[in-house]
Order: C-alpha cells, then structure tokens, then sequence
C-alpha cells in the first residue's frame, strides 16, 4: 500500500474529477489542486502534501476538539480492533457500546437519560424527526406532523434535515422532495441591533414570538416538534439573544410541542459546559450529537431523550419492536471505543474547563477586528466566533474565498461560507496561538481591503 500511495499522483487524479468533494467548488480546485491535499495532522495543525503546517481553525469541521492523532484515541482505537471489532446492533450489543451511553446520559440535563445512537448529525437528525412523530402517535396525536425548523439553520443533508434546515442552497435543488408540512422561525441575527455583539445580544428575544405566530397559522394540534440549533454554527456563528431559548422552550411547553436542540456542534465542551442546553439553563426535549463525541475520528451521532419520550414507546407486546429505526453501523464498538477516549481526555484534561479559560481570549483577539475597513460584523460565544465580511460589489462570496485562498498561504485552514468566516479552534489551543491565528486573519483582510 505504502508503494502505491508513493508512486500515486494525487493532485493529477484531483485535476481529472475522479473524486467527486462534497461541499466543494469541485471546477475551481481541480484547475488548481496544488496546497489542498492534508497528508497528516497532529495536535491542532494539518500538513499539507507539500510540507506547509496549517493550524485548524475550525477543529476539522468542528469535530476535532482534542486535536489529530491523539495518542489516547489511537490506542483506544487499536485496543478495540483486536477485541471487538464490529458487533450487529439489532437483537444484539456489546459492552463498550452501553457504557457510552450511560457516560453520555450522566453528561446530559438531568431527565434525558436515553441515547439512540446514529452515525452523523445528519442522521441524528432524521432520527429525532422519527422519534417526535413516533412519540405524538403513540399518544393518540397522531395529528401533530408539523416540524418547525428556522431560517439560516442547518440540520444536515438528510431530506428531514433539509426540509427543516433553512439554508437556501441546501435546499434549492432538492425543493420537490422536501417533507410536507415543514414551516420555519425567522432567524434571531439583525445586525441593525447586535453587530459586534460579545456573547448573547440583548436584543432579540421577541423573535421567539414567532413561533407563537405559527401555532395560529397551523393550530398547535398539528405541530409535532420544534428543532433548533442553539447557537447556529454552521451559518456563522448566529449566537441566541438573551432570554430567546427561555421563550421558546415555555410556547412549545405550554402548546404541548416536542423541542429539540441540535447540539450536533454546541455538544461535548464547545461553549463551556457539556452541551448548550446547561450553557443557556434551557432543556429540551431531545438533544442531537455527532462530530465532537469521536473527536471526528469514527463517525458516530445519536439523540438523546426525555424518560417521558423513552417511556411511551416501551408499550405494546414485549416482543415487538417498539421503534423500527436504526443503521447497520449504530453504536458502532469502534466509535464507541473512541467515544471513551475522548471522555477521558475531556475529564482528565479538563478540557471544558479549558474552553471557559480560552472563551475570554478568542473574545479579546476577535473583537480587535470591529469597526476595521472590509468588517461588517463580529460576534462570539464560548469557543467560537465569526466574522461577516462586506461583500464585494456584484461578487457576493469573492472576498470569502479570497480569505480561505490567501489563508492557506499563511498557515490557516479556514471555514468561509459566502463572505462569513467561522472559528471553531481545538480546546488544546494555547492562548497564543488564537491571538496568532486572529492576527494573520486581521493582516490578510487588511490587504484585502
């Protein structure tokens, strides 16, 4: 394998399109492939096939909070390969699987004390879609079918995860196969009110109130479940306004509608505690998670639920299948090897605590860009952020790409979506290396200007 890898032209394959990048401007890399191909990572830093370190400002895809080729991961991973390496998980489980759970349920708000694992956000989220219908059926509610998403959120490409996710292109060319009944909350960002907002704004909570104007519209009898990503990362970082979460969880509880938090990049430490839902004192009703679980090294995602969700589908005959859902790969023992890992490290690392330590210093190193020419927007929670850039005149997302291009040049590997830049750095980052990173981002966007 080693002499094909060495005689294998990389690059020449990626000009020809044989592999086809998913999310990728596929025509504008193949015409010039040259610093986009990671030979190996380690601590918070890939390496590119021609020699240059790039620090990953986004862990991953927010998914490698531990950093790459963790020396506890790759053990753990070794250890379980010898032992058990696959284990059906229909009728049949396995140790390691079942103990993730239970550290996963102990980590979560008091009362969601079950987890069906997947294996990716995107498939956690068409689960907890099945879980809220299955759940209001089997209440004799069958009625409530209705899913309520929110403009700008992203939920995965899942056709349940693209009809409730409200990003535009996502959407625009699978439009005839989105699921019926699926209306969304406007999004919580105004600039207007909370540009340079540090943490939550304190503008905005009334945008809660809309969710309210959708029961009017459709009747709260239809309406099954409202799912929101806390803080929407994927669209830039849109960070809840004081009290909005609060609102929300009071209409669906008054209305009797299921609320679920998509946690797929706020889980496991990224805002300071174990998931948002402890961040913000809201809890839902369901929590979705992947990425940040294996520190991205074995796909792994899964939903936990309420006791009181748990409990109405153990009904029926003992012998039947209360849920008819799951995945050849769910609790996969490999991942949930790796998901012991990583809990190790977070705990005996205190990584959590770590990522409350380095909130204050991405807050100080990415507010030095407010007000800078070419800036038109900065916010910030726990360990992330964002950056709006002023568009280009008639080139809407030039100024991004020319970011991310100018990015690879100077050490970073950045995540730019149009003209918004997000950083999600690895809780190992030391305090310098965020201020270095802002910093190269403030020179490159001065240049750019």
């Amino acid at each position: 394998m080693n002499d094909r890898t060495n005689t294998f032209d990389c690059e020449q394959t990626l000009a020809n399109g044989t592999y086809w990048m998913p999310f990728t401007a596929n025509r504008r890399v193949r015409a010039n492939p040259a610093g986009r191909i990671i030979a190996s990572a380690a601590g918070p830093y890939y390496h590119t096939q021609d020699g240059h370190a790039l620090f990953d400002t986004l862990s991953g895809l927010w998914c490698t909070p531990l950093g790459h080729a963790h020396p506890g991961i790759v053990e753990a991973l070794k250890r379980q390969a010898e032992t058990l390496d696959y284990c059906t998980a229909f009728q049949m489980t396995n140790p390691v699987t079942v103990r993730l759970a239970e550290r996963i349920a102990n980590l979560a708000p008091d009362g969601l004390n079950h987890v069906f694992f997947a294996n990716s956000g995107s498939e956690s989220v068409d689960t907890a879609l099945k879980i809220a219908l299955g759940y209001h059926r089997l209440r004799d509610a069958g009625g409530r079918f209705r899913m309520i998403g929110r403009e700008r959120g992203y939920h995965g490409v899942g056709f349940g995860g693209m009809s409730v996710g409200g990003i535009v292109p996502n959407r625009r060319m699978f439009a005839t196969a989105m699921l019926n009944g699926v209306d969304h909350l406007r999004h919580t960002h105004d600039p207007a009110h909370m540009a340079f907002s540090k943490g939550q704004p304190t503008w905005g909570m009334e945008r809660a109130e809309d969710l309210e104007r959708l029961v009017a519209l459709h009747d709260a009898s239809t309406i099954a479940a409202v799912i929101v990503e806390p803080v929407q990362g994927s669209t830039g970082v849109l960070v809840p306004p004081v009290g909005y979460l609060e609102r929300l969880r009071q209409i669906c509880t008054r209305h009797g509608i299921l609320l679920i938090f998509d946690e797929v990049i706020t889980g496991f430490g990224r805002l300071g505690e174990n998931f948002a839902a402890q961040r913000f004192n809201v809890k839902p009703d369901m929590i979705t998670f992947a990425k940040a679980v294996t520190n991205g090294v074995v796909p792994m995602g899964g939903v936990i639920v309420t006791d009181a969700i748990y409990e109405t589908f153990m009904t029926g005959p003992e012998n039947a299948i209360e849920f008819a859902h799951g995945y050849t790969y769910s609790g996969h023992p490999l991942a949930a090897a790796v998901g012991h890992a990583v809990l190790d490290a977070m705990e005996q690392d205190s990584l959590i605590a770590r990522v409350r330590s380095l909130e204050p210093v991405l807050e100080d190193a990415i507010h030095t860009l407010d007000g800078r020419p070419g800036v038109a927007d900065v916010r910030n929670i726990g360990l992330t952020a964002a950056i709006d850039l002023v568009p280009a005149p008639d080139a809407p997302g030039a100024r991004g790409t020319a970011l991310f291009e100018q990015g690879l040049k100077h050490g970073l590997l950045l995540r730019c979506t149009g003209d918004t830049v997000s950083f999600g750095p690895p809780f190992i980052s030391t305090p310098q290396q965020l201020r270095d990173m802002v910093g190269t981002v403030r020179q490159i966007i001065d240049t750019l200007a």
